[in-house]
């Protein structure tokens, strides 16, 4: 089969056919129909990312397909099954082997594409503001990287939410993109954050995929009692947290990394889950994937969210 595999983090990552695996007793093996990229593919292929396996192996956190083999201790699936995986790697290939643990059923009426782009996008930011964050009727959430592919979701979640939407983008299409999906109001990258989330009220929950400078000022603009979200680090940058303001402004800081979730309270993403394909089923959701590559361009997806030219979800087609 052909699979996109990082032998080494000093060289590039290369496409080639490697042996077809078989599944252990409690794994299953799936025909991989899609695969959603993530930021952490790109961490991953310089050993930077918190769960990197040892090279060699195959990136490719999320992927949806049919499964053609069971193990000999899983029950509940069978060969035919339409099933989306939280697989941590394994993804970006055109059949891959995972633990049934890992392993969902997905409705007919969900695609293949829209199952690969929805698991950790909408389930970290459902997790983030629901369980962790306690995200409020009412209340103002201020989304950074608002057109990315969690951020993206965190605005859609937080007005499903009831909350009051502040969007943080670069250029006027994503911010496009983030109106559209429930933003309340929208400040370009080029402007100056603290000053605008200030004169709207301040934020009562931050949501920071950026770090760095941003972070700051978002930190800066957030009202007491406030609770800050730092779900990731794209600018480079981790900031570090003055623990003198938290205590004068009575600031919650919640750390939240959903692979560790995964391993540490599966109930909670099981029920997030739940929710999600409850409401993917009704209309309230719908995952925005902006690109759709062929396994074939898969470094061109990859580009892509190097340079953050893509909005929402880019998806991998094996």
């Amino acid at each position: 089969m052909l699979a996109y595999r990082i032998t080494s983090f000093d060289a590039p990552p290369v496409l080639e056919e490697i042996a077809s695996p078989s599944p252990a007793p409690h794994e299953v093996k799936i025909r991989i129909r899609a695969c959603g990229l993530n930021f952490a593919d790109l961490l991953l292929q310089k050993g930077t990312y918190q769960d990197t396996p040892t090279p060699p192996f195959t990136p490719g956190l999320e992927a949806a397909g049919e499964v053609t083999e069971c193990g000999s201790a899983v029950t509940g699936l069978t060969p035919g099954d339409r099933v989306a995986v939280f697989g941590g790697q394994g993804g970006l290939a055109q059949e891959g082997v995972f633990n049934v643990t890992r392993v969902v059923t997905i409705p007919d009426s969900m695609s293949f594409e829209d199952a690969a782009s929805l698991q950790i996008a909408y389930g970290t930011s459902h997790v983030a503001l629901d369980h962790c964050a306690r995200l409020q009727p009412g209340e103002t959430l201020l989304v950074t990287g608002a057109a990315g592919g969690v951020g993206l979701t965190a605005v859609e979640i937080g007005k499903l939410m009831g909350a009051r939407v502040i969007a943080h983008a670069r250029g006027a299409g994503k911010l496009a993109v983030a109106q559209a999906a429930g933003a309340d109001h929208l400040i370009d990258a080029e402007d100056d954050l603290r000053s605008v989330v200030k004169s709207l009220g301040g934020a009562d929950v931050v949501y920071d995929a950026i770090g760095g400078d941003v972070w700051t000022a978002a930190f800066r603009s957030t009202n007491p009692g406030g609770r800050l979200l730092p779900i990731g680090f794209a600018s480079g940058e981790v900031p570090q947290i003055p623990a003198n303001h938290l205590l004068v402004k009575n600031l919650t800081v919640i750390g939240f990394y959903i692979g560790g979730y995964m391993k540490s309270h599966p109930e909670v993403i099981q029920h997030s889950l739940k929710t999600l394909m409850e409401w993917h089923g009704t209309g309230r959701i719908s995952p925005h994937i902006s690109h759709v590559l062929p396994l074939e361009r898969v470094e061109e997806g990859m580009e892509l969210l190097r340079s953050r030219a893509s909005t929402g979800k880019v998806v991998i087609t094996p």
